[in-house]
């Protein structure tokens, strides 16, 4: 039912002039998805109250509540027409009153942890572009029908959207900033291993993919008491965000695995001033895949020792620092990083190796990154000792990766296991600190097994990306036809 209620949006929402891409379908959705869902979690935290025999105080005023403007009922249950705003009416009132009221609540909030204070973030970052109010009330209705009280709605519900996400990674242009592989991350998260109790951050947190997955994977923890769940969902998550679309989006995916008031700042991570961390601001567990190529104005380098304008070698020093002593971090890097012989690379590799123990470099193969060719690594350390060895890993599927052959769970399988004990293999050995060269403190990944074999991809393979890339083609085709 869930899928296709999403299918039937996205038809609705390909009619509209003002939504072109999948980002802005995703942007769309994310924000009458969050309106559903609290007036689920309002009904329920009403219901409750009453049985505790307490009043409810709602967050919103009445006439704001999902109840009344999107979706009133009759004394059946059913969509009361006489009452459900539609048209004209319905586009006036939410772009005129709903959007601005909403937006109000940053300013009332008591605090940026709160969810009314979410609130007021997400409705001031996005704007509605469904100018048709009949396709605003199609799409309502649509939205209307997905229920996700429980945890396992909650849980179809999530995996819907991660795909949502996903597609956005695909759609070209800079959607694939929002999406890093989940079998990556998920294999990430496992080296890491957080704890309950740890504070776990991503500086570049996107649509939060690497939160949500070390959220899975605590609260699969055995025996969780109702302090655990509680510390989690108040006091271990924690993410920056710099894009509009991208912070709704992370607030929204968070939401969707279970987190109400996820703690993500709408805000430039990097104009945060290194020179102000103190031990109160550090975390025990980073997690982040931060945006590579962009760059940063000059007064911005100038809160890092190390000045660059690669986007992410100013992050990797951000993340250094934020690191507790004796915290730990996977972070991935573009590879060029391991080699390059400009002042800052030489000198960032030399910060990361003094201070921190280096102890793990996942090699990932092109195609890691559907719909980007850049060649990534994963740094894994921990804060706190230098480097004196690093154990690496050449991953290697056996096949050619892209958008018909994404990697899986069972391609990081080996390495997650091989990892605990650094062991040696056809894909990992280990170096030495000290034994390579010092000069330029190089650490690139040089399999002294001689695994460099080329993944030759099966004739089926390349049929079946021949004929996606033709879909691909003939839907472009299609979109710039309708806008002629």
């Amino acid at each position: 039912m869930f899928e296709q209620a999403f299918k039937n949006i996205d038809d609705v929402l390909w009619k509209e002039a003002g939504c072109t891409t999948e980002l802005d379908y995703t942007e769309q959705t994310s924000w009458l998805l969050f309106l559903k869902y609290l007036d689920g979690l309002e009904q329920d935290k009403a219901a409750e109250a009453e049985l505790e025999g307490r009043k409810y105080a709602y967050i919103l005023d009445a006439p704001y509540r999902w109840e009344s403007w999107a979706a009133p009922k009759d004394a059946d249950g059913r969509l009361d027409h006489n009452k459900a705003l539609t048209g004209d009416d319905l586009r006036l009132f939410v772009d005129t009153k709903l959007f601005p009221y909403l937006h109000g609540f940053k300013q009332r909030a008591s605090g940026p942890n709160t969810i009314e204070y979410k609130i007021g973030e997400i409705f001031g970052e996005i704007k509605n572009r469904i100018h048709s109010g009949y396709n605003l009330r199609e799409i309502i209705d649509h939205i209307d029908e997905l229920r996700f009280r429980s945890q396992a709605e909650k849980h179809e519900l999530s995996h819907l959207y991660e795909a949502k996400i996903k597609n956005m990674g695909n759609a070209g242009r800079n959607g694939g900033e929002y999406y890093t592989p989940r079998p990556l991350i998920r294999a990430m998260v496992k080296v890491v291993a957080p704890k309950i109790g740890e504070r776990i951050y991503d500086g570049a947190c996107g649509s939060a993919g690497f939160l949500c997955e070390a959220f899975d994977y605590l609260r699969q923890q055995p025996k969780l008491t109702a302090s655990n769940l509680k510390t989690l969902q108040e006091a271990t998550f924690f993410g920056i965000e710099k894009k509009s679309l991208a912070y709704v989006i992370a607030i929204m995916n968070m939401i969707l695995h279970g987190i109400e008031a996820p703690n993500i700042v709408h805000a430039n991570t990097l104009a945060l001033n290194l020179a102000d961390v103190q031990d109160k601001d550090r975390f025990d567990v980073i997690l982040a895949n931060p945006p590579f190529g962009g760059k940063e104005r000059k007064e911005v380098q100038q809160n890092f020792p190390i000045r660059t304008g690669e986007t992410a070698f100013l992050f990797l020093q951000h993340f250094i620092k934020l690191l507790k002593a004796g915290g730990r971090a996977g972070v991935v890097i573009k590879n060029t990083f391991l080699s390059n012989t400009d002042n800052a690379s030489v000198n960032l590799r030399k910060l990361l190796l003094e201070s921190c123990n280096l102890h793990t470099i996942l090699d990932c193969p092109g195609g890691t990154f559907q719909g980007a060719g850049v060649k990534t690594v994963v740094l894994f350390f921990e804060k706190g000792a230098p480097t004196r060895s690093i154990w690496y890993y050449q991953l290697d599927p056996g096949r050619n990766l892209g958008k018909t052959n994404p990697l899986n769970d069972a391609d990081l399988a080996e390495f997650v296991e091989l990892q605990k004990t650094f062991a040696d293999s056809p894909k990992s050995w280990s170096v030495k600190v000290g034994a390579g060269d010092t000069a330029n403190y190089d650490l690139s990944v040089k399999n002294p097994n001689g695994n460099e074999a080329v993944a030759h991809r099966s004739p089926q393979d390349i049929m079946d990306e021949i004929a996606a890339l033709d879909a691909e083609s003939a839907e472009v085709l299609a979109n710039i036809r309708a806008l002629l």
